[in-house]
């Protein structure tokens, strides 16, 4: 099986025991951590690193040996910029780039899976990307 990045909002459900998300993360994170790497990046862990004082907090609920750490690579900030463009040009109202491009383009551009919640921004933005959603 190919790995995995996860999305903040998935941890952010669990972080928060989120009334609606929380099984529903919880699970795939448990299922897919048997079989897979499970991986994060930079902009996740700032993402999730906002509800947090120390980080040492956060490292433990972000530890090494479940969260794999991965650099963004430079050609997947590259893609980020170009769907940015794309999405000031259909009349989306951001100024600056959204993580969720960064976290779309890192995971297109390494062919992981991207587990997340956050659908419709990935489909529009990312058609080609293998995700993991609530279904319908």
């Amino acid at each position: 099986m190919k790995e995995i990045l996860v999305d903040s909002n998935i941890i952010l459900d669990i972080v928060t025991e989120d009334p609606n998300w929380f099984d529903w993360s919880a699970d795939k994170l448990t299922e897919y951590a048997e079989l897979t790497t499970l991986n994060i990046n930079p902009i996740i862990y700032g993402e999730v690193s906002i509800g947090f004082e120390k980080i040492e907090e956060l490292e433990t609920i972000l530890p090494i040996n479940v969260f794999h750490r991965l650099d963004l690579p430079w050609e997947a900030a590259f893609l980020a910029g170009k769907c940015f463009v794309q999405y000031r040009q259909k009349g989306g109202s951001k100024r600056s780039s959204l993580p969720d491009f960064y976290i779309g383009a890192h995971a297109a551009i390494t062919n992981m899976i991207l587990l997340t919640r956050d659908v419709n921004r990935y489909r529009t933005y990312f058609p080609t990307l293998e995700l993991i959603v609530p279904e319908s």
